[in-house]
């Protein structure tokens, strides 16, 4: 996002206001109601002292009590009414912008998330935010009551003396030129104070992720250090903001105090020759001295303005990201299966010439019939996931082009690709909720019990779900953490049955897994399978044997394909995996014996 001017920046926020338009101009009508409250005060200190200590007039003895009462009245119900209608706005525009930051999330591609931490991004929603709105109503509201008291005792000044008030005005001009030097220095530590707390949410969402691998490799202590730098960094960044903030207000208030002071004396000069009255001369100092509270008020919300700014860059960065590229029109109900790979060419730099690039898959061509299963196999950073991520365009190619019967999958909406296409992985993703959510997850429709149960069964997931007391009400905790590795793969496997996607993507689905739980999952992979169109991705060449081909990568490249049995007649990279595998596995097994 390119750099926007204050200005720019404020008038996005107001927008976010505008709906609101009628409570906050309520807000803004109590705010001036209690702001006009201010010069009146001084405004009764004339014929209060002139009326009763000089002329005893027994009419303004009685009606200034009244007068004192009736204008606190007045100013508590418009304060009470200010606080709460831009209270109730401030919170409503966190809200929308809370909503429109996460719709947008939804939308952002695959590389925004591998270019940002969660920490930072959460600290967006949790922190930002929240400043933002100090910016879009509080500082306004701050404004405009100030200025109306500034304009009112001004105004009033004006009528006791003009000659003195004019010479007020002198110190304006000096008391812009500290705010406009302020206001630089308090938006770069703004800047810096969000990108620290955003530093310090992500030291504290790993350490709660990974909290096992903390304990287990006795790493608390070089957390809990990680966390106290980036938390020192926070305070810093603060501590910059206080002292520019607190240098702030002295400042505009000693360049104030030389100009009352001058006045003050100029007054007492100008009561012994003009024969101004006691009430006035009061009343004109205690207009002058009333004068430094919202000079004060409006030169310290500069801190607040300056912070919101900051905070609305880093929101409006997130909100500005582009979305997903979804210019597809063509959309299919269900698709057949037929997948083609077409002179493909991938790069995980978004920019920059194919031939110099580093390239993480070259040339691939590669068909895969309607329902049949095609397992890709090779060394890790082989490209085979990159291929598997290609299909449900999380990423798109550099050069070629995929295509899902006949269709080139960026002519296509990306609605209609996903809902044709199923994934189980080795890294399963449950929600922190009930086996039955988990399972209908994603569904645009209210799925009846006995489909859920279904595909339970199918998955060989019922056998275990029976014996939790809440069946299928059972909460899976965060991220499934109540339940092993081998039932989180059952209930994906369930969930993408019950989809019923005609393309179905196996990544590392049986990865890591003990002979028990893999004997179930692999049962329930099969009947998954079929009818299928299925891209495997596998380590464990024993799970992929019965493929219908298996194609073998390296750097980036498919080295060659065919069968199980053709690519072991071969001899060549396929069969050297296999030997290597065998051998490995025949050695554990040794061990086991002999240990046993």
């Amino acid at each position: 996002m390119t750099e926007m001017t204050n200005s720019q920046l404020y008038r996005r926020l107001l927008g976010y206001v505008k709906p609101y338009w009628r409570t906050f101009a309520l807000s803004i009508l109590g705010t001036a109601i209690t702001a006009a409250t201010d010069p009146l005060l001084p405004a009764l200190l004339k014929p209060m002292l002139d009326g009763t200590f000089v002329h005893h007039d027994q009419t303004v003895i009685k009606l200034v009590p009244v007068f004192i009462l009736l204008i606190f009245l007045i100013r508590g119900i418009a304060s009470f009414v200010s606080a709460y209608a831009i209270g109730w706005v401030g919170d409503k525009v966190v809200m929308d912008l809370r909503n429109e930051m996460f719709a947008k999330l939804m939308t952002l591609p695959t590389r925004y998330y591998d270019d940002h931490s969660t920490g930072k991004l959460i600290s967006k929603f949790t922190y930002d935010v929240t400043r933002v709105t100090e910016a879009a109503t509080n500082v306004v509201t701050v404004f405009i009551r100030d200025s109306i008291i500034i304009v009112g005792l001004m105004g009033w000044l004006l009528y006791l003396n003009w000659k003195l008030t004019m010479i007020t005005l002198v110190m304006m001009p000096v008391i812009a030129v500290i705010i406009k030097v302020i206001n630089l220095r308090m938006r770069r530590f703004g800047r810096d104070s969000q990108q620290a707390m955003g530093n310090m949410t992500q030291v504290i969402e790993e350490s709660i992720t990974a909290h096992k691998v903390v304990k287990l490799f006795g790493g608390q202590q070089y957390e809990s250090n990680r966390f106290a730098d980036t938390s020192n960094w926070v305070r810093r960044f603060s501590m910059k903001q206080t002292v520019a903030n607190a240098s702030n207000v002295p400042i505009v208030q000693m360049v104030a105090a030389f100009a009352l002071a001058y006045l003050f004396y100029l007054a007492i000069e100008q009561s012994r020759t003009d024969g101004t009255t006691v009430g006035a001369f009061l009343s004109f100092i205690a207009a002058m001295m009333m004068l430094t509270s919202p000079l004060k008020r409006i030169t310290g919300v500069t801190v607040y303005l300056q912070n919101g700014l900051a905070a609305a860059e880093s929101v409006f960065e997130l909100l500005d990201t582009p979305s997903e590229i979804d210019a597809g029109q063509t959309r299919i109900p269900r698709a057949k299966g037929d997948i083609k790979f077409e002179s493909l060419n991938f790069s995980y730099q978004q920019s920059g010439d194919t031939q110099e690039v580093r390239l993480a898959l070259r040339n691939i061509n590669l068909n895969i019939p309607a329902g049949q299963s095609v397992a890709l196999v090779g060394a890790s950073g082989s490209g085979k996931t990159t291929i598997a991520n290609l299909v449900p365009r999380f990423y798109s190619p550099t050069s070629g082009r995929i295509t899902l019967d006949g269709h080139d999958l960026a002519d296509m909406s990306l609605s209609s690709l996903r809902a044709n296409i199923a994934l189980v992985s080795q890294e399963v993703v449950l929600f922190n909720d009930t086996i039955a959510a988990n399972i209908a997850y994603g569904q645009m429709r209210e799925v009846p019990e006995a489909e859920i149960i279904a595909a339970a069964t199918a998955a060989h997931a019922m056998e275990f779900i029976r014996d939790w007391p809440d069946g299928l009400n059972t909460l899976v905790g965060e991220r499934g953490v109540r339940l092993s590795g081998g039932q989180r793969q059952r209930i994906a496997i369930a969930r993408a049955i019950l989809k019923n996607a005609p393309v179905l993507i196996l990544d590392e689905a049986t990865s890591a897994l003990d002979s028990e739980s893999e004997r179930h999952v692999q049962a329930a992979l099969e009947t998954l399978m079929q009818g299928r169109t299925t891209l495997v991705i596998a380590h464990r060449l024993s799970t992929i044997e019965r493929a219908d081909k298996i194609v073998v990568m390296q750097k980036g490249q498919i080295v060659e394909s065919g069968t199980h049995q053709e690519l072991l007649n071969k001899g060549a990279v396929y069969a050297q995996l296999h030997r290597i595998q065998f051998e490995w596995n025949e050695s554990v097994s040794e061990n086991e014996t002999s240990n046993a």
